[in-house]
Order: structure tokens, then sequence, then C-alpha cells
């Protein structure tokens, strides 16, 4: 329901603005970004040939590799401690307020001449609140109990990822209003698809890493037989 309905909002919009909404034809543009696609892939490696892009988009690329476990995995470790998932999942309600606000209290200080300030200031907090989620994670079996988990563990949970929505918002504004403050008007649209697409990228192939790396880094001991390992799936399922 909650998906048929915003679709059919979305549907409803787009539309509208399709139907009645009217291109300015008195302004033109004073160049054309491109003229077709093997254009704009020339213009995108120019782009990735000036030294200070390449180097800001090696930094994009690894600089999220510190918390990309505790972002990864966190949640399917609780919910394999048996969190229940729905509970988790209405924990993401109270968030949505926040990531409203968030961004439009960030803006002021990603607005002024160094925008990455705030990404180098919200950095090791971020790395610290890694190490909360660990915790947290080693602590969810000792307050679990027959009936479930206690309301002040949910309290404790709620408030771990509000602290990193702040990090995180902190982060992701700053490079967006860097990436909008660096980028040649001229081709803008290029420039920011370009590192946009990397700033994703540097977001996604840690993760994707993380969880690869979670099977083979867990340790396991087999209850009732001592000599079998469980280092392996397949040692597992014996």
């Amino acid at each position: 329901d909650f998906l048929f309905f915003w679709g059919a909002v979305f549907l409803i919009t787009t539309t509208l603005v399709a139907l009645l909404k009217k291109e300015n034809e008195e302004l033109t543009p004073t160049k054309e970004e491109t003229k077709g696609i093997t254009d704009t892939y020339r213009l995108l490696f120019s782009i990735v040939k000036m030294p200070a892009v390449l180097t800001f988009c090696l930094l994009i690329l690894t600089a999220k590799v510190g918390f990309s476990a505790a972002d990864a995995v966190t949640g399917l470790k609780l919910v394999e401690e048996g969190v229940p998932k729905e509970h988790l999942a209405l924990l993401a309600v109270p968030m949505v307020p926040l990531q409203i606000i968030l961004p439009l209290i960030i803006s002021k200080y990603t607005a002024g001449p160094q925008p990455l300030n705030t990404f180098y200031k919200a950095m090791p907090f971020r790395l610290l609140l890694g190490l909360e989620f660990a915790f947290l994670v080693w602590w969810t079996p000792t307050v679990k109990h027959e009936e479930g988990f206690p309301v002040y563990y949910y309290a404790v949970v709620l408030l771990s990822y509000a602290l990193h929505q702040i990090t995180l918002y902190s982060m992701y504004v700053a490079i967006m209003a860097f990436n909008a403050k660096v980028s040649d008007p001229l081709i803008g649209g290029t420039y920011m698809t370009l590192l946009n697409t990397v700033s994703n990228l540097g977001g996604n192939w840690p993760s994707t890493v993380a969880l690869w790396l979670v099977d083979p880094l867990t340790v396991k001991e087999c209850a009732g037989a001592q000599e079998q390992t469980c280092g392996t799936t397949v040692a597992a399922e014996v």
C-alpha cells in the first residue's frame, strides 16, 4: 500500500509537470554541453585526467572504507542475534524527520568557501560510531530475555542510529556542496554526474567487500562436536 500510494503520487506529479510546465524559449544556452555519447565520454575522460579531479576521486573512492563494515553489517548482525526485523524497521520511522531536518541545518555550514571542512570534522565521529556499533552487536545477546528485548535496549539502538545519521549526512551534504562548487557551469551536468557517481561508488564497493568478508572472518565453534571445525559453509553444514 505504501509503495502503491507513493508510486501513484509520483506518476501524477510528473505527468502534471510534463503537461503544465513550459520551457522558457527566451533563454538559450550559451554552449551545448555535448553533441552525443562519444563527446560525453571524451569530455569525462578529459575531466578525470585533471590532477585535482584525479586526487579528489581517489579520496572519495577510499574515504568510506573505515566505516563500511559498521554501515553494512550491523543491522544484519542484530537480526542474527535475535532482534526482530520489524522492530528494526520501525526504528527507521523516527529517523525520517531527522533526515529531512539535518540537510537544512548542515547546509548552513557547507555553504562557505570550504565545504569539505564539515566532511573532515564528521569523519572521526563516524569512525568512533563504528566501534560503538561493534559494542552494540556484542552487547545484544546479554540483554535478550524470553519476552524479547527491553525498552532501554531499543532506546540505545535508536540513539546510536540517530548519531550515525548526523555524521552520515554531514559527510554526504559536504561532498554534494563541494561537487556543486567546483563543477564547471558550462558542463555542470556532466561534471556533477561524474563526481556524484564516483562518490556513490566510494560508498558501495567497500560495503560489498565488507559483506563478502563477513563469513571468512567470523570465528565459529561447533557445539557438541569438538573435533569438527565450522570455518567454512560446507563444514558448518556437516
